[in-house]
């Protein structure tokens, strides 16, 4: 695989061997950024666990304390007061059955969360099929399905995330930008790991984080050590 010279450059600033401290390799991620733009922070964190078991899912969502550096689109559906109140709270679309006409009839995925009171999941339901794959399906697991829609808009516009298992049992999650510099990043990278960690299933033997590596959107990964993490 080809890599640019910006790349290479960075590369030679982290031993690919060495396990580092969450705050030295939070440095190095903002040190070895080669972009010009601000890129984007993510965590990939390889679980010890089995995806395919019920009981080994890993999954929720929290309010990073710097939140992402990116506000994210909220398609909110609800109807009456919930759908004014989701308004109120700063959702970017609210609706019912013409959001789902929309989705199926025009394949738009103009947003980056979607959040459902209960009572119209058997209206989303119709929409697995297109939003499922796109991990864009509402879920109480993740806050999204909920009563009070106002609440999970304004905190999904706070910097909340979801994080999730993949089919090959890791988890990628933005923890910010880099421009937010080494101290806002760990701390967004604390409070995430602190939370997958206590997520950790009971039925889940054995070594629980197998890998950590955060990265920038341009830039090589940066292992850290997982054992210091437990």
């Amino acid at each position: 695989m080809f890599r640019g010279k910006k790349y290479q450059e960075s590369a030679k600033q982290i031993d690919k061997a060495a396990l580092y401290d969450t705050a030295e390799a939070m440095n190095l991620v903002v040190k070895t950024a080669p972009a010009k733009f601000d890129e984007t922070v993510e965590l990939h964190v390889k679980l010890g666990v089995d995806s395919r078991h019920a009981d080994q899912q890993v999954r929720g969502a929290i309010v990073l304390p710097h939140g992402t550096g990116k506000t994210a689109r909220v398609l909110v559906f609800a109807k009456g007061d919930k759908a004014e109140a989701a308004k109120a709270a700063g959702a970017d679309f609210v609706g019912e059955m013409d959001m789902v006409q929309k989705i199926q009839q025009e394949n738009w995925f103009d947003y980056d969360v979607v959040v459902a009171s209960p009572d119209m999941m058997g209206v989303v339901g119709r929409l697995g099929k297109l939003l499922g794959p796109k991990g864009l399906m509402p879920s109480p697991k993740a806050g999204t399905v909920t009563p009070d829609v106002a609440k999970a808009v304004k905190e999904i516009k706070a910097g909340k995330v979801e994080y999730r298992l993949d089919k090959t049992n890791i988890i990628h999650c933005p923890i910010g930008k880099v421009s937010f510099g080494a101290e806002k990043l760990t701390e967004n990278f604390n409070a995430l790991m602190g939370a997958i960690v206590k997520a950790k299933p009971s039925a889940a033997k054995g070594q629980y984080i197998r890998s950590c590596v955060v990265a920038s959107t341009m830039g090589p990964g940066v292992k850290i050590n997982g054992a210091k993490l437990m």
